[in-house]
């Protein structure tokens, strides 16, 4: 049992498909193939269970999985604390985020107090987040959604409402309080499944019992606030998008539901090792939200 077949192992366990792994390891199918058989035999149990072409993670190989996971995610941080403490390794932090229209105010103020920094971005769907954590593929994620389990810690960096915009000129435009049944019908701007403002509409739409009319579905934040001025739909949106990207063809309306806000929150893994780079770029973002918060704040008092 060595590193390479263990990584091996993960990449395939992650993609339960062989051909995927292969592709990711940049090594030829049969060998990856061959890696695995040669683990299974070692362990002396299968890893997966084989339906013809098809492959998935058996309850033995979950729980070899979770070991692995933890025994790679070690060596990795050890490599990590002692290239810093040997200056071999430049100054890096590495963030996950569902969109990346949340870290652009946050990175270019980090860049200037630490320009020699080099930050590395990855856009990710909730859902892969704790992933990436685990296998220390990025040291924080900035996520809108509750990531749970037991190795992740987070720290709230923002919360704010959530609210409906629409085309200027609307017959909701300016209305303090909307009930969500009054969406029925409405044609409705959506990101894809998994983001989190689709997964707090399909909440917020099944309490009230009726299912949203979608006209557009994509992954493509900055295109929405246009989108509703073109007047396709109307969609839900944090205030934040309307404190410091508002346009004066889109209006606005406050949705009468509870639980109609974003969490933001700064998570990471516990026991993972965070390089003094990381660290700055953690203690950089509280005190940034928290600005830019109390700036969302006075704007809307100035309003």
């Amino acid at each position: 049992m060595d590193l390479l077949s263990l990584r091996c192992f993960q990449v395939v366990a992650r993609h339960e498909h062989i051909s995927r792994a292969a592709e990711e390891l940049r090594v030829a199918q049969p060998s990856v193939s061959r890696t695995i058989a040669r683990l299974e035999a070692e362990l002396g149990v299968p890893l997966f269970d084989r339906r013809g072409r098809r492959i998935r993670l058996n309850q033995h190989g979950s729980a070899f999985l979770h070991r692995v996971e933890r025994a790679l995610g070690e060596l990795e941080d050890g490599r990590r604390e002692l290239a810093e403490a040997a200056g071999t390794e430049s100054d890096s932090v590495t963030v996950a985020a569902e969109t990346l229209l949340t870290l652009t105010g946050l990175l270019a103020g980090f860049r200037e107090a630490r320009p020699g920094v080099a930050v590395r971005l990855r856009q990710s769907a909730t859902d892969s987040m704790a992933y990436l954590l685990r296998t220390r593929e990025v040291d924080f994620c900035i996520a809108s959604q509750p990531l749970a389990g037991p190795t992740l810690t987070s720290v709230e960096l923002l919360r704010e409402d959530v609210l409906l915009a629409v085309p200027a000129g609307h017959r909701l435009a300016g209305r303090e309080r909307v009930e969500v049944a009054e969406l029925e019908g409405e044609p409705f701007i959506a990101p894809s499944q998994g983001h989190w403002q689709r997964v707090l509409a399909d909440r917020l739409f099944a309490q009230a019992g009726i299912r949203p009319t979608v006209v557009c579905e994509g992954n493509e934040p900055g295109a929405v606030l246009d989108l509703v001025a073109a007047g396709l739909g109307v969609t839900l949106l944090p205030s934040m998008a309307r404190v410091f990207g508002g346009r004066p063809s889109v209006g606005w309306a406050r949705l009468e539901a509870p639980g109609c806000h974003r969490v933001l929150s700064l998570v990471r893994h516990k026991d993972a090792y965070l390089s003094s780079a990381a660290r700055g770029f953690g203690d950089f973002a509280l005190p940034y939200f928290r600005r830019l918060a109390a700036q969302a704040a006075h704007r809307n008092l100035s309003a």
